[in-house]
């Protein structure tokens, strides 16, 4: 049965319109719509008509995006934006580079548009670098003059995503954004995914998915395969040892051996033993000769753990022996050359160490080449369902068990106490629920007294919130809720007491993502 005609409308733009201006509407048929737009620019009149198999309905399924205008020509900036507003996406616009380059520092933008010439011929390419600076996942659209096609090709050379010709073709136009917003949705999606798989089954044992986790992996893999070393910072529990393991294991030294040394409660001489070790005779009772640590590492990975707790004499040899490449065991002259991965790790704030004069300056910056620091279970506090769900899985297992299921009232006492052992504490905390609870589901009287009767003294006081706009505080409450809740929206919506529809509203509302 043939479709009936689309329905035919004429628009025109009103005589001595601006430049800029712009007025249009959309007719919708069986098999799609046409758009037809006109306006002013450049102080003549111009017409877009866009031929669409995209119905108005179809506009609601449009991903959504953040997207930065930067054009010294605020009507040619104007008639950009509104193209894209008219599908949903939310605009904001800047007149210079320096204002772009603001707006990048401080906002949070899936796609840059800038004019490649405003106040300088670099200014574009000014936005360009950064754009790759401040938002390195957002892509960059150059918006150029025919005669500067040389400069968009080196802009596309410098990370540009793709570049477009004045005067624009609206439909080419949108077309192109929505390329680059697919571009950079897939690319999230991507990350999301690893992430999830990691979060899931861990990587090289470390459990999580917050910023701040995902950081430290990224730092792992990025500094794991060179020589540099490593010195890891944090509390007691937050997991040093396993990140120590992960760099040896993304090494190339993972067929070498990875060896561990605590420093701490260890005399001087018995440290410089253990560390370098002697030669036969060197005192009473060495019978033998016995290589140290060092030795024994030799082309694989060094694990010194508790650095600062080292005394200050063996800082000194331990600083020679990691310039030189060279130990000398006790009772003896021969120095034996040792090709190590170097990687330390230490609960103490070393900085004010040295202003204490507990530890060396020079010592400090040759065991720091990267650091790699570890937050608090209590700054982290979203990775606590899944280290929770990781941590009674493991533990059921090892007793022939399902893993059960927490409630809500439980895993919200867990989720607010603070953690003073870390990952260490609350892996031991489940593994008792785990052994002490018979059923099914732990409930909040299943967790131990020590948890569920703790009075958090960061609990925020009523009176506090006098004052603060009602805007503010849902915007809060959203943001914690999804980062209780690893940024599932079904959770934080269900947890907020409101439909995902009108989450998904107030996330664009108020920009967060």
């Amino acid at each position: 049965m043939p479709h009936p005609p689309m329905p035919v409308i004429q628009i025109r733009a009103p005589s001595g319109g601006r430049s800029g201006t712009s007025f249009g509407g959309m007719v919708e048929g069986v098999d799609g719509s046409v758009m037809i737009e006109t306006g002013w620019y450049g102080g003549e009149p111009v017409c877009a008509v866009s031929f669409s198999t995209m119905s108005q309905r179809d506009l609601h399924d449009v991903v959504h995006a953040q997207i930065l205008v930067v054009d010294d020509e605020a009507d040619h900036a104007d008639t950009m934006a509104e193209a894209l507003r008219r599908l949903g996406h939310v605009c904001t616009i800047v007149t210079s580079a320096q204002a772009a380059t603001d707006e990048l520092q401080y906002g949070n933008f899936d796609v840059v548009i800038t004019d490649l010439s405003m106040e300088h011929e670099s200014s574009g390419l000014d936005v360009l670098s950064a754009t790759r600076e401040h938002q390195p996942d957002a892509e960059a659209i150059m918006v150029t003059a025919h005669g500067d096609i040389a400069t968009a090709k080196a802009a596309l050379q410098g990370g540009a995503y793709d570049f477009i010709e004045k005067p624009l073709d609206l439909e080419v136009f949108r077309n192109l954004v929505q390329r680059a917003i697919e571009t950079v949705r897939l690319r999230h999606s991507n990350t999301q995914l690893q992430s999830k798989v990691d979060a899931a089954h861990g990587f090289e044992g470390i459990i999580g998915e917050s910023p701040a986790i995902r950081k430290v992996i990224t730092t792992i893999r990025q500094v794991a395969p060179s020589t540099i070393p490593v010195l890891i910072t944090g509390e007691s529990g937050t997991g040093k040892e396993l990140v120590a393991q992960a760099l040896h294991n993304q090494s190339k030294r993972v067929n070498k051996r990875y060896v561990t040394f605590n420093c701490a409660g260890q005399s001087e001489s018995l440290l410089e033993d253990q560390l370098f070790g002697h030669a036969r005779g060197a005192f009473t009772g060495a019978d033998k000769d016995r290589e140290g640590v060092f030795e024994y590492a030799d082309q694989g990975t060094l694990f010194l753990d508790e650095i600062g707790d080292m005394p200050l004499p063996m800082q000194s040899k331990l600083l020679r022996v990691l310039e030189s490449g060279e130990v000398v065991r006790l009772g003896t002259n021969a120095a034996h050359h040792a090709d190590v991965r170097f990687v330390s790790a230490t609960n103490r704030d070393l900085k004010s160490m040295i202003d204490d004069g507990n530890f060396r300056e020079d010592l400090y910056f040759r065991i720091n080449g990267a650091e790699i620091h570890l937050p608090p279970l209590r700054e982290r506090r979203e990775d606590i369902p899944i280290l929770i769900t990781h941590a009674a899985g493991r533990f059921a297992a090892e007793l022939d068990r399902p893993a059960p299921d927490f409630t809500e009232p439980a895993m919200m006492r867990l989720l607010s106490y603070n953690w003073p052992g870390n990952v260490r504490q609350l892996f031991n905390i489940v593994q008792r629920i785990i052994v002490m609870t018979e059923g099914a589901v732990v409930d909040v009287r299943d967790v131990p007294d020590e948890i569920r009767l703790h009075e958090d003294e960061e609990h925020v006081h009523l009176g506090s919130l006098a004052g603060i706009g009602l805007d503010r505080l849902e915007k809060e409450a959203i943001r914690q809720t999804l980062i209780m809740t690893g940024s599932n929206r079904e959770q934080a919506a269900e947890m907020l007491g409101i439909g995902e529809r009108t989450l998904y509203r107030k996330l664009r509302e108020y920009g967060l993502k």
